[in-house]
């Protein structure tokens, strides 16, 4: 007979060339959910050298969100393990990698070491939301056939903009074509929620997006500890208990 395969062993790794794998599941508290457990497995994926962020979410999609970096896709697969066994349910998810994009080539390469290798969460910046982007295929407005050079002038436009909110908004935008629905995850850590309001906002009415974008749902949320939300959504009239 075969011998047992021991569930803490990884098998061989799956790497990006450059870069980590990015993961956001959003969760439902299942009946009889194990809040200790899911602090335990949060725990060991950080172990692992596995980022993992974690967040209250607001409204009635999710319960919660974790959003887990590594270079390994096998140690995210097994956060998920391990979390789906905790008697969460995964309502939602996404599957994306971190990268540069194709018109970023002259920033300093400090900055792209952020980007392909990015530190989360950041420090004093509570206030979260995640939504996947598109670039638009429409018969009037196609990003694709555009040339290079326009393409490029349209998202330093959109650069621009959204160096007016540094230090009041952190923005993470991975990629996700070939590999999920839509061609990017957007996933921005704010100072207040209003920071998250004012910075969509904003950015909608450059050309990039007004004319050339499509955008799945949105969730948006309060970054909080592993074990205070654990501690939070078990405390009396909360949704579940540990």
């Amino acid at each position: 007979m075969p011998e047992p395969v021991d569930p803490e062993r990884v098998p061989e790794p799956v790497t990006p060339s450059i870069g980590l794998g990015v993961l956001h599941l959003f969760c439902r508290l299942g009946e009889g959910w194990q809040g200790d457990a899911m602090v335990d497995a949060v725990r060991r994926a950080t172990g692992r050298g596995t980022q993992v962020v974690t967040v209250a979410i607001l409204g009635h999609r999710a319960d919660l969100a974790f959003m887990a970096l590594d270079a390994d896709l096998w140690n995210l697969r097994l956060l998920q393990r391990d979390l789906a066994a905790t008697g969460l349910e995964a309502v939602a998810s996404y599957v994306s990698l971190t990268e540069i994009s194709e018109y970023a080539a002259g920033v300093p390469e400090e900055l792209k070491q952020q980007r392909l290798y990015p530190r989360l969460p950041p420090a004093g910046k509570p206030a979260w939301c995640f939504y996947p982007m598109s670039k638009r295929r429409g018969e009037q407005q196609n990003w694709f056939t555009l040339p290079y050079e326009e393409r490029l002038e349209l998202m330093y436009e959109h650069g621009s903009s959204g160096r007016k909110f540094a230090g009041r908004v952190l923005q993470v935008v991975t990629g996700s074509t070939g590999i999920d629905d839509f061609e990017w995850g957007v996933t921005l850590f704010a100072v207040r929620p209003d920071d998250l309001k004012d910075v969509v906002y904003t950015l909608r009415y450059d050309r990039a997006s007004a004319l050339y974008a499509e955008f799945g749902p949105f969730y948006s949320g309060i970054v909080t500890p592993i074990e205070e939300l654990v501690a939070l959504l078990a405390a009396p009239g909360g949704d579940g208990s540990p």
